[in-house]
């Protein structure tokens, strides 16, 4: 494994704690800019929805850039957007550099993932790519508790300017360990898109949009959720979403290394299986802080070990359009992301809450029918 892919994973951290971070920020925006907390919720869904429209269409306008430069560039204007949100006196502003730094994100993270698998050997790549998303997966275990933590004693300014100054250092680094690589070979607009309008491409988009659509609806609601089936509070869902996020670091891990050792289709057949169970019976198994425990443990780790085996399949896809079909990809993923707070909110509003993740489960069925589906034209064989 190239020791640089680490320094990739460095930037994903920094980005992906850009974005995470301002879950836990949330009650300091809401108090410190007088704004209800729905009102300051909404900086996740600009961010989210910036990103899903920013990542392909930054992937075509920079098609043409040596790739270090753009890795660089892209942890630049994610510091720029969180050094922003140090200053912007208003919740208007605040919003606008939540835009900011999700089209520094949008750029980085698939261009991190494609330069991963072009360091490294084939057979290595699944690999690869998981370090990289372990980078974003460690930010969610840190950067949501750390907002959290320090939003009280230093307020969501001094949060959000630690954040830009580990995006410089991130964007330092890089510049610093990375080689200079060229862009790959110069594909027109059209021939960049009409790779999308493959059959197998789309089924496989809409596989991530419908599995993060299911994972995040319930993750959004998780502590009300957990408070009303195990009767848990405080300190105790703290802890228990630790466990989540060590569950997701591990199963980000292994399934990369699934991915190298059988391919992309055989863990994703594993991995939706699972996941769509422990949806379906959350609300009987988390019924105790020590259920509860097992639970979402096996949720993070399954639910975080989709990541590799899906990015290694949409490259195998389109070798030569594969930093257009990531970012797609990463599109996706916030556009799942997106609409599971609306979705979410819906079927606890009419069903309740107990609901939410049996009527989860039913989406990840969904998604499970599009893995099927998708998986019906041979598949490359792994290397290795």
């Amino acid at each position: 494994m190239s020791p640089r892919t680490y320094l990739l994973a460095f930037g994903a951290f920094a980005v992906g704690t850009s974005g995470y971070i301002v879950t836990g920020v949330l009650p300091a925006v809401s108090r410190e800019l007088a704004v209800s907390p729905a009102a300051a919720g909404q900086l996740v869904t600009a961010f989210a929805v910036a990103y899903a429209l920013a990542a392909p269409l930054f992937a075509a306008l920079t098609g043409r850039w040596e790739r270090r430069r753009l890795l660089v560039v892209a942890l630049l204007v994610s510091a720029l957007g969180n050094a922003f949100a140090v200053i912007a006196p208003t919740y208007e502003l605040l919003l606008a550099s939540r835009v900011l730094s999700a089209f520094g994100a949008a750029m980085f993270t698939p261009a991190a993932t494609a330069v991963a698998a072009v360091i490294n050997p084939p057979e290595r790549r699944g690999r690869a790519v998981a370090i990289v998303f372990g980078g974003l997966t460690f930010a969610l275990v840190i950067g949501v508790p750390a907002g959290n933590v320090l939003g009280g004693p230093i307020g969501y300014h001094g949060v959000f300017a630690l954040v830009a100054a580990v995006s410089v250092l991130a964007a330092v680094s890089v510049l610093a360990g990375v080689p200079r690589m060229a862009a790959p070979p110069v594909v027109g607009l059209r021939e960049r898109f009409a790779v999308a309008g493959d059959r197998q491409v789309r089924l496989v988009l809409g596989m991530t949009v419908l599995a993060c659509l299911a994972a995040f609806a319930v993750f959004t609601y998780i502590a009300p959720l957990l408070t009303a089936v195990a009767d848990v509070h405080g300190s105790t869902i703290s802890l228990l979403l630790l466990v989540y996020g060590v569950g997701g670091a591990l199963g980000n891990a292994l399934g990369g290394r699934a991915t190298d050792r059988y391919g992309s289709r055989g863990p994703l057949l594993v991995i939706f299986s699972v996941f769509t169970v422990v949806l379906a019976t959350l609300p009987l198994t988390a019924t105790t802080a020590w259920s509860a425990g097992a639970v979402m443990f096996v949720w993070g780790l399954f639910t975080w070990s989709v990541n590799p085996p899906i990015q290694n399949w949409l490259i195998e896809l389109a070798p030569e359009s594969s930093g257009l079909l990531l970012s797609l990809n990463a599109s996706a993923i916030y556009l799942g992301v997106g609409l599971s707070g609306v979705f979410g909110g819906l079927v606890v509003s009419s069903a309740g809450l107990v609901a939410l993740p049996p009527i989860a489960a039913a989406i990840a069925v969904l998604a499970f029918g599009l893995l099927i589906m998708a998986s019906r034209r041979p598949q490359p064989v792994p290397v290795g």
